[in-house]
């Protein structure tokens, strides 16, 4: 048996303001989906949460997902969908009994017996369990239990309440946090989640033939090959771009016993995401011979300030390729590294006066605090750095008379 599996489809999401619904990216990767689903033909599809961005859809969002639905269901393929934790399962699930006579399986609402569907090949049947993402004190009022207060114990109990046949071949659909042993995988920037909330191990689903995963937005396996997270289908966040490519996972399932064969099948976005880093002299000479079209794009200078003429200048070679410039910010440190000692360039190693003006610049086309603010922002990122090593409350105190004899004196000055 072969079936795909997709997760964490995000219908409705916008990047940095840009609608992927608008631009046509979302209706394009169904379109190009449906396509290898009628050369693959699969015996099903199972989508493992965060089927909308929003727990209140958009109207787009929700007829993107219709078409897809009516597609697969036209084909005769049977279609099934965990919720994840951005979906409302009410909504998500909204004429689930009808959708279910034309082969549409979904599990919204978490219950005491999970939804499940069996279809079966030439080797026996196939169960597929539906899970909805799952928060602990509500397995613990589903299954009267007050002792469940971790993710784990939450997972672990409501799978054993389920009336499962380990001696034939079951695949679950689940959209939570899982781990091998505590270790988490390096997220791609646009997971609504906090590190090390929510973990549940992958032991949790021993016994199981195939885990389709989603939450995070990379494809990888976890603690086993057949523990798998089939990762987002276009990349939601320029930290996403060093992923490998994505694609929906297609997973074959032979006889009970035998390991299931794995592959992503690569659909092409429809606007490629690229980050751009190095000086400006470089990156200008670069892209002025570059001929790349259509793709949504991402600047980081690293030898000066972001300025409103760079911003216009970048802006308007990029849309003469029918491309976008959806952020453009500066890893430049006139005030210096936090740490004489640190050479990396992320944000934990930023001054706070120069993650201010990073933001304030985002948000205003390139345009930098004047002169007047940046000395105010110098003066306050001291403060921060100094106060790290004094008594939090007296810090507090003593920050606050300070900042006030320095605008005071910047009163003086006017």
């Amino acid at each position: 048996m072969k079936f795909l599996n997709l997760a964490d489809l995000h219908f409705g999401k916008s990047i940095h303001g840009v609608s992927l619904m608008e631009k046509g990216d979302q209706q394009a990767w169904v379109d190009r989906f449906l396509e290898l689903v009628q050369t693959v033909r699969p015996d099903a599809v199972v989508a493992a949460g965060d089927i909308y961005d929003r727990s209140a859809p958009s109207g787009d969002a929700v007829a993107l997902l219709d078409r897809m639905m009516t597609a697969l269901a036209g084909m005769d393929i049977p279609f099934m969908m965990a919720a994840g934790n951005h979906d409302s399962g009410q909504r998500l699930s909204f004429g689930g009994s009808l959708l279910a006579q034309q082969k549409v399986y979904i599990s919204g609402v978490l219950s005491k017996e999970l939804p499940h569907v069996t279809l079966s090949d030439q080797d026996g049947p196939v169960t597929f369990w539906l899970m909805p993402y799952v928060f602990p004190a509500l397995v613990a009022q589903k299954l009267e239990d007050d002792g469940i207060r971790d993710y784990d114990t939450a997972v672990r109990r409501l799978l054993a309440e389920q009336n499962v046949d380990f001696t034939q071949r079951n695949v679950l659909v689940a959209h939570q946090n899982v781990t091998a042993n505590g270790v988490e995988a390096v997220r791609g920037g646009s997971e609504s989640m906090v590190g090390g909330v929510g973990q549940v191990d992958y032991t949790a689903f021993d016994g199981f033939d195939y885990v389709a995963l989603g939450h995070i937005h990379s494809s990888y396996s976890v603690g086993r090959e057949a523990v798998r997270y089939a990762g987002s289908p276009l990349c939601y966040h320029f930290n996403e771009t060093r992923q490998q490519a994505k694609g929906p996972v297609l997973v074959e399932l032979g006889p009970k016993g035998t390991e299931p064969a794995i592959k992503t099948l690569v659909i092409p976005p429809l606007h490629p995401m690229r980050e751009i880093r190095g000086t400006y002299c470089e990156i200008q000479d670069a892209e002025l011979q570059n001929t790349s079209r259509g793709e949504y794009v991402r600047i980081v200078l690293t030898d000066r300030r972001t300025e409103p003429e760079l911003y216009q200048f970048f802006r308007s070679l990029f849309e003469s390729r029918d491309s976008i410039v959806m952020e453009m910010i500066s890893e430049y440190m006139p005030f210096g590294a936090v740490s004489s000692s640190s050479t990396a360039r992320s944000t934990d190693d930023k001054a706070v006066e120069e993650l201010f003006i990073d933001f304030y610049a985002s948000r205003r086309d390139g345009e930098e605090p004047g002169p007047k603010e940046q000395a105010l922002l110098r003066f306050v990122g001291e403060q921060v750095r100094r106060s790290r090593q004094d008594d939090e409350r007296e810090a507090v105190e003593r920050q606050v008379q300070e900042l006030m004899r320095f605008v005071r004196k910047q009163e003086e000055v006017k």
